[in-house]
């Protein structure tokens, strides 16, 4: 079998193994390069609602009648009391703000977004054990794919011709940002 040929069918038939891999990591890349911009792992979800602020305004009467109308029992974390009239509450990574001279309680929870969650917990390998050697892998096989992916085509498409230019531009983009956010 010649050269090209060998190249070729390595080239598309790794390709084919890692296409649901280079999609979970593309997209968990880009949620986790705007991570300054917002959480891609959890989504902030506000409620509202009023409750009767009991006879004793305690921390403890509070948290029960809270529990009461939320129809569980509340295990409080933490408390803090910014200003008078009002109250914070933590507990189960959420946080209860209340007003404790009208009864207005607005809640957030933080809630796991569906796939983005589960596609960065790959991506940033906090599964660990087994999915770390599925991961090196993969980065294997991106260098393979890289490094395959010269040869496709001959000639002037090839790497002896448009392809040679293109992949000096790609190799001088790093090298650009690197010289201008490190070394300037």
């Amino acid at each position: 079998m010649k050269w090209r040929k060998f190249n070729n069918i390595l080239h598309r038939d790794i390709g084919y193994l890692s296409i649901a891999l280079t999609i979970i990591y593309g997209i968990s890349g880009v949620a986790v390069n705007h991570i300054g911009d917002w959480n891609p792992n959890y989504a902030i979800v506000t409620e509202e609602f009023m409750i009767t602020m009991p006879d004793e305004p305690d921390i403890e009467h509070i948290t029960r009648a809270v529990g009461r109308h939320l129809n569980e029992k509340l295990e409080i974390e933490s408390s803090f009391r910014p200003a008078p009239g009002r109250l914070q509450l933590f507990y189960g990574g959420n946080t209860l703000y209340i007003n404790t001279d009208n009864g207005l309680v607005r809640m957030e929870r933080a809630q796991k977004r569906p796939v983005l969650f589960d596609v960065n917990f790959l991506h940033l390998n906090h599964a660990k054990r087994l999915w770390t050697y599925v991961a090196d892998l993969y980065a294997i096989a991106l260098i393979v794919l890289a490094i395959t992916g010269l040869f496709v085509l001959p000639g002037k498409k090839g790497i002896k011709g448009r392809g040679g230019w293109l992949t000096l531009i790609g190799l001088l983009i790093p090298v650009i940002f690197l010289i201008l956010y490190r070394y300037v």
